[in-house]
């Protein structure tokens, strides 16, 4: 005698799953990439206007301060490898301008574009901007 099988109700359920949680997980996946990337490049962002803000502040004149801030932050952005697509680099000296004894300090600002197009993730744009904004105290007794 033979035992006649009851068809199995939950067959094929595991492929099901699968394409409902694949694309889920791929998702997420992605989802944790794009906040990765954004927060190692506000941090690259941020590094690189200190040492903008510090690099002016120990220059000897106003003009040497512009230059060795701006050398600064581009040297800072090129060697933590963050991708700008456009690169904004402000560094304000007038601090240099204030008579000795009178505290002072020295502002940049970096806005980095960065680039996210290589991310496919819906809603999220092709580029992002980025600023960062440090300050870095003059001497106030030394000779301006």
């Amino acid at each position: 005698m033979r035992c006649r099988r009851r068809p199995d109700r939950e067959r094929g359920s595991a492929v099901i799953e699968a394409v409902i949680g694949v694309p889920a997980f791929m998702l997420f996946v992605l989802l944790i990439v794009f906040a990765g990337r954004v927060a190692i490049a506000h941090q690259g962002v941020q590094s690189a206007a200190a040492d903008a803000a510090r690099s002016a502040s120990i220059a000897r004149t106003q003009g040497a301060a512009q230059t060795a801030g701006d050398t600064a932050a581009a040297t800072s952005l090129a060697n933590q490898h963050v991708n700008c697509t456009v690169t904004t680099i402000s560094v304000d000296t007038t601090g240099f301008a204030s008579p000795v004894g009178t505290p002072a300090k020295v502002m940049a600002s970096v806005s980095c574009q960065v680039n996210l197009s290589d991310i496919w993730l819906p809603g999220v744009p092709g580029t992002k901007t980025i600023t960062a904004t440090m300050s870095s105290p003059l001497d106030t007794y030394r000779e301006r």
